[in-house]
């Protein structure tokens, strides 16, 4: 990561041309992922993957108001069929082997919070991940995630609510 490239701002003028794009949002991108994924190499990938899809599609997305916004959903659209793969692959794993088998996955390690966070539906999830990682306003999260600002309002709530729930915090 460049120390002096600037954070890609959600409305990036397209003169920048692709590699400047680049050179901006990936830091970002991988930033985003990574509580999604709960894997740095995981998250480089989903990053480098949705950054491919974006210059596989530069002259429609370098035309658009946000193209930032584009990115990210791609990304998160990548996050959520990781997510569904590593769960369909843990229900395999839990048929074929034993409970007390000494097979575990150890290229995941996670923090509880961040757990509980992958544990949200897809809509939450993404949510506070734009929210909270990538500080974006609830406007923002809107125009990516292309619902109304209402929406993400009440994801923010419910998801913190279950989080709340989750991890046994209790308003003192």
């Amino acid at each position: 990561m460049e120390g002096d490239a600037p954070v890609e701002p959600l409305v990036m003028a397209a003169p920048l041309g692709f590699e400047g794009f680049f050179r901006s949002s990936h830091p970002r991108l991988v930033a985003i992922a990574l509580p999604l994924s709960g894997d740095v190499d995981t998250a480089r990938d989903l990053a480098q993957e949705a950054l491919l899809r974006t210059y596989r599609a530069w002259p429609k997305v370098s035309t658009l108001d946000q193209p930032g916004a584009w990115t990210r959903r791609v990304l998160l659209n990548l996050a959520v069929d990781v997510s569904r793969r590593r769960r369909r692959e843990s229900a395999a794993n839990g048929r074929a082997f034993a409970p007390d088998s000494d097979v575990a996955d150890t290229s995941v390690v996670d923090q509880s919070f961040w757990v509980a966070v992958r544990a949200l539906p897809a809509l939450q999830r993404s949510s506070v991940v734009l929210h909270y990682v990538d500080d974006m306003s609830v406007a923002d999260v809107a125009a990516v995630l292309e619902v109304s600002e209402g929406t993400v309002k009440t994801s923010l709530h419910r998801a913190r609510q279950t989080l709340a729930k989750t991890l046994e915090v209790r308003d003192e």
